[in-house]
């Protein structure tokens, strides 16, 4: 996602993992911001176990951490704005700066980007509204699928119970003509 609506909240994600997770390592996360329009990214964000700091004051009191915590090797970089306004529409820059500990230090460098914009109101995805309407399609469906399903069963059994009353009506018909009452030969006084 990246449209965030203005006056709420948005989640900006950035994901960096290690391919051997034994390696020791220490990750910077920072958060770099250009502006539409502008050329150049400037520091917004800093994170280094355990401590966040904004590093500029259109952002004070508004970036939130939601990242990794709790060690040096940060994975996940993801930050929370707050109170999004049309000013924070632009490029925000995710810099993972790890250094592994391996016999000879290695320092590596990942840049992931994302392009923000803010609107007024949130605009539904298309996949959010085919997927709603084939969830009540499907619900009801399912319901006619249902009382068919129950019609069909009430059917066969009502043709059972009517076909085994016709089986004793034929043998009692066979044996004598008439139905016997099983009282037969006692007599009540």
């Amino acid at each position: 996602m990246t449209e965030a609506v203005a006056g709420e909240s948005f989640l900006l994600g950035c994901i960096s993992c290690k391919q051997r997770e034994e390696v020791e390592a220490m990750t910077i996360v920072e958060w770099s911001f250009k502006p539409v329009g502008e050329e150049d990214f400037y520091l917004i964000f800093r994170y280094q176990n355990p401590l966040g700091i904004v590093m500029h004051d259109d952002f004070e009191d508004r970036l939130e951490w939601h990242g990794t915590m709790g060690t040096d090797d940060v994975q996940i970089g993801a930050m929370m704005i707050h109170n999004v306004t049309f000013n924070d529409t632009g490029t925000y820059r995710c810099t993972f700066e790890r250094t592994l500990f391996l016999p000879i230090e290695d320092h590596v460098t990942i840049h992931k980007e994302v392009e923000l914009s803010v609107v007024a109101i949130a605009n539904r995805e298309l996949t959010a509204v085919v997927s709603e309407i084939m969830m009540y399609v499907l619900i009801v469906v399912l319901q006619l699928w249902l009382i068919a399903v129950l019609i069909y069963c009430y059917k066969k059994i009502w043709a059972e119970n009517e076909a085994r009353e016709a089986r004793k009506a034929l043998k009692a018909q066979s044996k004598g003509g008439e139905i016997k009452d099983p009282c037969d030969g006692v007599h009540l006084e």
